[in-house]
């Protein structure tokens, strides 16, 4: 297992080119990351988002050591379904418009530099949650986010950016409609939970969702725990007050907010809701939610404190 990048013997790139930045930046990072003296053998430009999966799957069967992926929450969600439990690194290239996971992890925003902050960086572990078995880095949701998501079209979030997520949320709120959710946590660290008239559910692994919103102060990609957050709908005036909070994460101690750490949970809603994971939406309640510990060997910059190499693996529940 690699301790930094500069011990990789083989490097793949592999950048989804559909992505925000993805081929702007494909060409120049590909020659940026060569002059950095890491060993890059092979390369490749994913246009289509559906050949990523595959496109990965070949590359895993090659021996590289170091696999750098280029793109947004869900290219880099792929990425670490497929890697997590392998002793292969994932290098990280924020090319999309959120960029969670990388700022979660501290990677720069600008392409050039966090080429040069992955070939001097560190490797650590972190953890990976799984909803239904199927990998999630920062968070899922049900309810409000739903809607985000769907407002979030590929051309608002590209005339707009990070922007894109404001004005989705402005969107989806307008057509929200309140739900109930059940709680129950196979592991018998707290009791059932009912709640009723909700805005949203949410179930964080990593820091950072939405563009730069923290799921809890606390929050980290590798306490071994999930965040989960509901808030009830409330009133205007109430959504206003949680909303100016988002960015530390310090609603979670507001009135309408329910939140707890736990390793597992079951959600139910009512009515049944998809499920929004790192930004697409990937399935429908109810749902099963768990921990991967120590699952994804990540380069890191030297100087990030998001994560440790804390110790073996824990078997996947």
């Amino acid at each position: 297992m690699l301790r930094e990048a500069a011990e990789a013997r083989r490097v793949a790139v592999v950048v989804n080119t559909g992505s925000r930045r993805g081929a702007e930046h494909y060409g120049p990072v590909v020659r940026r990351l060569a002059r950095t003296g890491l060993p890059v053998v092979t390369t490749h430009a994913v246009t289509d988002g559906a050949e990523m999966e595959p496109t990965l799957r070949r590359v895993l069967k090659a021996d590289h050591d170091l696999i750098v992926v280029g793109g947004g929450d869900g290219t880099l969600s792929t990425a670490a379904g497929l890697l997590a439990g392998t002793d292969r690194t994932l290098g990280i290239l924020p090319l999309g418009t959120a960029n969670d996971f990388a700022r979660t992890l501290h990677v720069p925003a600008d392409p050039v530099t966090a080429c040069h902050a992955l070939a001097s960086g560190r490797v650590v572990d972190v953890d990976v949650g799984r909803v239904d078995g199927e990998p999630l880095l920062n968070v899922a949701s049900v309810g409000l986010a739903v809607g985000v998501t769907e407002a979030l079209t590929a051309r608002l979030k590209k005339f707009l950016g990070p922007l894109a997520y404001p004005v989705a949320t402005a969107r989806a709120y307008r057509q929200h409609r309140p739900f109930r959710a059940r709680l129950e946590f196979p592991d018998g660290d707290h009791e059932p939970v009912d709640l009723d008239d909700l805005l949203q559910v949410t179930v964080g692994n990593g820091r950072y969702y939405g563009g730069g919103n923290a799921i809890s102060p606390t929050a980290g990609i590798d306490d071994h725990e999930l965040d989960l957050v509901a808030i009830v709908r409330g009133n205007l005036p109430e959504h206003v007050t949680i909303a100016r909070r988002l960015r530390d994460g310090t609603f979670v101690r507001h009135d309408n907010v329910h939140y707890l750490t736990t390793r597992r949970v079951r959600l139910s809603t009512d009515p049944p809701s998809d499920v929004t994971v790192d930004g697409e939406i990937a399935g429908t309640t109810p749902t099963l939610f768990a921990i991967e510990r120590n699952a994804l060997h990540v380069v890191v910059p030297t100087g990030s404190t998001a994560a440790t190499l804390d110790g073996a693996r824990a078997k996947r529940d």
